[in-house]
């Protein structure tokens, strides 16, 4: 068996997650043991499929864990409860993050992941069908042509960035929030770009010098 297609058990998996599992009050949090399965499971989904279509450029798969969703987990703690029930989409979602971690973490959001690529959205499709990610769908086109607004956007690892933050702003009601996971030399584009938004202090990621998380409420 390859590095590749080797599974990650799920000690393992909490134990490399758990730098980032921090609330923004400093409290760790700890996923439940069926999290920790999805984790897995969805992870070996994701390395079978990157051997075919290139879903993520990082092969081994403990530095998925920690880079795609280590990352995720940290946004999804700090922007979500795990019992919240509001709908959120996923722009560019590419491989599922951080849209499907944050489905693993509060499994009663309604999540629409946009992505335009169809290889990629086959897979998302595959991953929500075969983990049975019950609320979750996929949009298999591009952001502008989606009519629906939600209580959270998400946006990461995007191309054509400020091309794209006016697209994703559009779909977040008002009252409602956008969250980047983006590098801290975006930070002042985003805030050029959305003047309107009311944008939260960037929060550091953790294992990471320029990852940041940035949130920004849209007027009501």
């Amino acid at each position: 068996m390859t590095l590749e297609t080797s599974a990650v058990d799920a000690a393992r998996i909490a134990e490399l997650l758990s730098p980032f599992l921090i609330s923004a009050s400093g409290t760790a949090v700890a996923l439940e043991r069926e999290q920790l399965a999805r984790v897995s499971d969805y992870l070996d989904l994701l390395l079978r499929w990157n051997q075919k279509i290139g879903l993520t450029s990082v092969r081994d798969p403990e530095s998925i864990v920690t880079r795609h969703f280590g990352e995720s987990f940290f946004a999804a703690i700090r922007l979500l409860d795990a019992g919240s029930q509001i709908a959120v989409i996923d722009v560019g979602s590419g491989a599922g993050f951080p849209g499907l971690p944050l489905k693993i973490y509060a499994p009663k959001i309604a999540l629409t992941l946009i992505e335009s690529n169809r290889k990629k959205a086959a897979f998302l499709k595959e991953a929500i069908r075969t983990m049975d990610f019950a609320g979750a769908t996929v949009f298999a086109g591009r952001a502008e042509k989606f009519r629906v607004t939600a209580d959270l956007v998400t946006l990461r690892a995007v191309e054509r960035f400020e091309s794209v933050l006016p697209l994703a702003s559009k779909l977040v009601a008002a009252g409602a929030r956008l969250a980047l996971l983006i590098g801290s030399p975006q930070i002042e584009a985003a805030r050029t770009v959305l003047r309107e938004f009311s944008w939260e202090p960037p929060v550091l990621i953790p294992q990471s010098t320029q990852r940041v998380l940035l949130a920004g409420t849209k007027p009501g």
